[in-house]
């Protein structure tokens, strides 16, 4: 009897999705994968994280990285993730300096990439990870504030709200946990390889991506799928 063909899931962002600052496990996307690849049925993981991208190189490549993963009878992947808009939220030159993308033009464009992502495939949203302040600026020019990632998160969950995809907010119940300072690299803004495994362990028991996956019978209340 044939295999069935598994659901593809094209996971697209920055450092964050690559995986930056986890030379232990690859980071969260990499966990993911991973463990997919032990589950029966479990979908396969393509991560697309580019360090540096904000909203709009990433919007830039939607479709040509989408589109280019559809293997097997060029069947083009079942599913899209979307990590981004930590960059979009830095200050530039000093901590009140103008943000890489403003917020009215980061709500835009995020709308706008919700609406091309769907038409290409079933999309869902990840939030955004905690910075820490004090060890600014980061490569000598770059300011990434709580507050500002605050504020970039919840026109994210804005976005995702109007547009009706599945999201998972991760800023404040990564950072209602005392050790949160203790996930993050040196420079403040990757998380480190707890970081990564905390994110990790957020999203592979998120209701809504275990939906999409097929897995959530399965698993049912438990946390080991």
């Amino acid at each position: 009897m044939p295999q069935p063909i598994p659901r593809k899931l094209v996971v697209l962002g920055d450092s964050g999705v690559f995986g930056w600052g986890d030379p232990e496990q690859g980071g969260w996307c990499e966990q993911l994968r991973r463990h997919w690849m032990g589950t029966p049925g479990g979908p396969v993981v393509y991560n697309l994280g580019v360090r540096g991208d904000g909203l709009e190189r990433l919007a830039a490549r939607l479709g040509p990285e989408v589109l280019g993963r559809g293997e097997l009878r060029r069947q083009r992947p079942q599913g899209i993730l979307l990590a981004v808009g930590l960059n979009d939220s830095a200050r530039i030159g000093r901590p009140d300096g103008r943000p890489q993308l403003d917020a009215a033009g980061f709500l835009f464009g995020f709308q706008q990439l919700l609406r091309q992502a769907q038409a290409l495939a079933p999309t869902l949203v990840l939030g955004l990870t905690p910075v820490d302040d004090a060890v600014m600026p980061f490569a000598e020019m770059l300011w990434y504030g709580l507050e500002n990632v605050r504020r970039y998160e919840a026109l994210v969950e804005e976005a995702c709200l109007e547009a009706d995809v599945p999201y998972l907010p991760l800023l404040e119940s990564l950072l209602a946990d005392p050790r949160w300072l203790c996930w993050l690299d040196a420079d403040g803004v990757h998380l480190n390889s707890d970081g990564h495994r905390a994110v990790y362990e957020r999203l592979r028991n998120w209701p809504a991506l275990l939906q999409w996956a097929g897995l959530e019978l399965r698993c049912g209340a438990t946390a080991s799928c």
